[in-house]
């Protein structure tokens, strides 16, 4: 008698034959690939049926779009089956990591506002020094390129804009000539929330959503300028307008602009550090002086006496008055008014004896500030995925994503825009309030076309910040304070019109998508985009702009005419491919290293000694390889020899 697996081998070898024999009856002379099916067949192995039994048969996984929101399934016990003593529990765990959030989100917000003090003693005093040469400020593309710098250096577009309305007030720059460094102001700020993005670098997919959530920012604020800065150039609009606002009304100095979020935030910040930002401004209108001072404040009580003394002076020109002027013999006397400043107290901070330089506390605090972001962002993180479980997570994601019935889909965005402006002003700062949302968006609790409009409105309430600190300016820099703050408030309103309105013009969306696909798999590219937009670009335009305009033009118009054949190219591709010749329909007949980040992958895993570096395959897709690997070893599989 044969043995089981004979049998079932025969039985299968059978079937198969009468089954190839009646199809052939059917259909005339069997082809060739029923041949081959046979043939396939009765070359299997025998095995037991046991066997079969302990291999697990996998379900075919439905892979989910990793743009989709997050399911925050409660895996947890239900409110309905909870006792009496359960539900208590339930409660206060709830308004226990309500108060852990809190906590957790104010550290986050003062680490941002120590890391932007860092900053300014880091490279503070270099940024006066480039704002005090006015000739590099007359041509557009340099004021661009350094208010891009001097943001990126001192991580804070108020202080920035501070300066800058320094220099006006001052007469040592005109509107004219401020106007594109605001725009560039407006770029550097948003590589604040870039840098946040980067933590979430641990899972693919909430990294892709962060990073496109962040960059969806710079994407808008580098098509707002590179639209409207020639148009500005040309027509001078943007400088006409607000000269128009601010003649046509009676303006006089108000208040100082409210400072509701620094009022929680500065106990613990002036416990830490202080600085003198005045110093900032007096390098910036060329105070010699004022180089050779500390940004570090350290007198906070200060007493300031003005009295008439007797002064020599040349001669009896120079005297305030005929009246108040005495001469004997050579020598001149008059009276002038003199201020003499006496220290009462000093300031209460960490660093307010310490004896070492600027830049040297400003890389302390950087290492200090940066490892606390670090930590409160993972760790908001982390409360929020164990918190946003079912229906809370579902009340959320409908309120912060949900759109207004048919036909008023539309307002929902506009919403919130107000909403953005609205926290905006109230925190005193997009740089918070976008590095807020940017972990919301990572763990899927904002979609991405949410969070843009809430972006723009992060721009518009900034400006809004700036005019009313404008306001409150002296008499004598008023006006050109408040029209170089309404320059900034209109040119975000203009970005905001030719940028979202139309679904069609959401520009900044489909980019910001496609460049957080883009570092999902090729994490380093992230980095790369960071040094290359806010560093690499804004110091090769600057550096080519004070050669003159020639050198300027005859190096950037190649670059720019092979950009826009490149995307020209890349539209038709996509579109209508059938336009282009056969050869041009894909990038294939360039190098691989011109049209694919393959071989770059390779070559940053060789120099960063990377963990993939002798299995030759991509560093960014190792761990997800090495996980797979695990999982494999784990499968019951019997081999039957």
């Amino acid at each position: 008698m044969a043995s089981g697996p004979e049998l079932e081998n025969f039985s299968i070898k059978e079937a198969s034959t009468q089954q190839s024999t009646t199809s052939g009856k059917d259909k005339g002379p069997p082809s060739n690939n029923e041949h081959s099916l046979v043939s396939k067949i009765e070359l299997l192995p025998s095995y037991s049926a046991e066997v079969f039994e302990e291999i697990p048969i996998e379900k075919p996984v439905v892979e989910q779009d990793p743009w989709d929101l997050s399911n925050f399934r409660d895996s947890g016990i239900k409110w309905s089956e909870r006792d009496t003593k359960g539900k208590i529990i339930a409660v206060f765990r709830g308004f226990g990591k309500v108060i852990l959030l809190l906590g957790f989100l104010y550290f986050f917000v003062c680490s941002l506002d120590i890391l932007s003090s860092a900053f300014q003693l880091v490279g503070g005093k270099m940024a006066g020094e480039i704002f005090s040469d006015g000739s590099l400020l007359s041509n557009p593309l340099g004021g661009l390129m350094i208010g891009v710098l001097v943001t990126v250096l001192v991580q804070s577009s108020s202080t920035s804009t501070s300066v800058i309305v320094s220099l006006v007030s001052s007469s040592l720059l005109t509107v004219k000539a401020a106007i594109p460094i605001i725009m560039g102001a407006n770029i550097g700020t948003s590589v604040t929330n870039t840098m946040v993005a980067l933590l979430q670098a641990g899972d693919r997919n909430e990294f892709r959503r962060a990073f496109a959530g962040a960059t969806v920012h710079d994407f808008f604020n580098w098509l707002s300028v590179l639209v409207l800065l020639p148009l500005e150039a040309i027509t001078n609009y943007l400088y006409h307008l607000t000269n128009v606002i601010v003649k046509s009304f009676n303006i006089k100095s108000g208040d100082d602009a409210p400072e509701l979020l620094k009022v929680i935030t500065d106990p613990l910040t002036k416990l830490i550090i202080q600085l003198d930002k005045k110093v900032i401004n007096e390098i910036a209108t060329g105070n010699e002086a004022a180089k050779n001072k500390s940004l570090i404040k350290i007198w906070c009580e200060t007493f300031k006496n003005v009295t008439l003394s007797n002064v020599t002076v040349p001669s009896p020109a120079n005297c305030t008055s005929s009246s108040l002027c005495w001469t004997d013999g050579n020598m001149t006397w008059t009276l002038l008014n003199a201020t003499y400043a006496e220290n009462i107290a000093k300031c209460k901070h960490a660093f307010v004896d310490v004896s070492l330089s600027d830049l040297s506390i400003g890389l302390i605090l950087l290492a200090l500030s940066l490892m606390v972001l670090c930590t409160c962002l993972i760790l908001i993180v982390k409360v929020l995925n164990s918190g946003l479980k079912g229906q809370v997570a579902a009340v959320i994601k409908k309120t912060i994503n949900t759109d207004f019935p048919f036909p008023f889909a539309w307002l929902a965005g506009y919403l919130a825009i107000l909403v953005g402006a609205g926290i905006t002003f109230l925190v005193q700062s997009s740089s918070v309030f976008t590095s807020a949302i940017t972990p919301l968006v990572g763990i899927g609790v904002i979609s991405l076309e949410r969070a843009y409009p809430l972006t723009l409105g992060s721009n518009i309430g900034t400006t809004t910040t700036a005019i009313l600190a404008a306001l409150a300016s002296p008499g004598n820099t008023l006006q050109s304070s408040l029209q170089i703050a309404l320059c900034h408030f209109f040119f975000n309103i203009s970005g905001v019109l030719l940028w979202y309105p139309i679904p069609f013009t959401r520009l900044p969306i489909r980019l910001a998508r496609g460049l957080g696909n883009i570092t999902a798999n090729y994490r380093w590219f992230a980095i790369f985009y960071l040094i290359f937009c806010f560093l690499l670009t804004p110091l090769a335009v600057f550096g080519l702009s004070l050669a003159g305009w020639p050198v300027l033009v005859g190096v950037g118009a190649p670059i720019l005419l092979v950009l826009l054949v490149v995307l020209v190219m890349r539209v038709l591709q996509a579109r209508c491919p059938q336009v282009l010749p056969k050869k041009l329909q894909t990038w294939d007949f360039l190098p691989l290293w011109m049209h694919s980040l393959q071989p770059w992958d390779g070559l940053v895993s060789l120099l960063t000694g990377s963990c993939c570096q002798l299995r030759r395959c991509h560093c960014s897709r190792c761990w997800e390889q090495d996980e797979d690997q695990e999982k494999l070893k784990k499968i019951p599989m019997k081999v039957l020899e």
